[in-house]
């Protein structure tokens, strides 16, 4: 099983700790990470899941020049900027989505377009309508282990 992880690059300090708690506990249940081979969320959960001794793929927005995060096993380099969102979230069994940022709601909501894997997200944005009510779809959380419980359709 591969699981998506996203997040932004310019993390808080709360993200980083669940986003390398996340790891930890993927690795910890023999999944593999995918991520978007940047900094903050990206780097954090790769920095989990190797301390697990977790395979972790960074799918990269460039073109593979700079070195990316050491923490990852191997690199995809797509030389496609944030297009390569698509790519991360088409090649994943479910997406974690931890924080908010502008490139993450887009994986967010790719993931929600594709339909039919679960869709997580821990502390970030919540979607409304034009009514103010929730858009449903993804699932939000309130610790890294809910969130990868929900990722995995482990029961509560």
């Amino acid at each position: 099983m591969q699981v998506a992880v996203c997040g932004p690059g310019q993390a808080t300090p709360a993200e980083v700790a669940h986003a390398r708690r996340v790891g930890e506990l993927l690795a910890g249940r023999g999944v593999t990470v995918l991520c978007g081979a940047g900094g903050g969320v990206m780097a954090a959960v790769a920095v989990g899941a190797r301390s697990r001794g977790g395979l972790v793929i960074g799918v990269r927005p460039d073109d593979g020049t700079d070195p990316g995060p050491a923490e990852l096993s191997a690199h995809l380099v797509t030389n496609m900027g944030q297009a390569r969102n698509a790519i991360l979230v088409w090649s994943a069994d479910a997406v974690i989505a931890v924080g908010g940022s502008w490139g993450t709601l887009s994986e967010v909501a790719l993931a929600m377009r594709r339909g039919g894997i679960p869709v997580v997200v821990l502390g970030g944005w919540r979607i409304v309508d034009a009514h103010g009510s929730p858009v449903p779809g993804p699932v939000h959380v309130d610790t890294p282990e809910e969130a990868v419980r929900v990722a995995l359709g482990e029961p509560g």
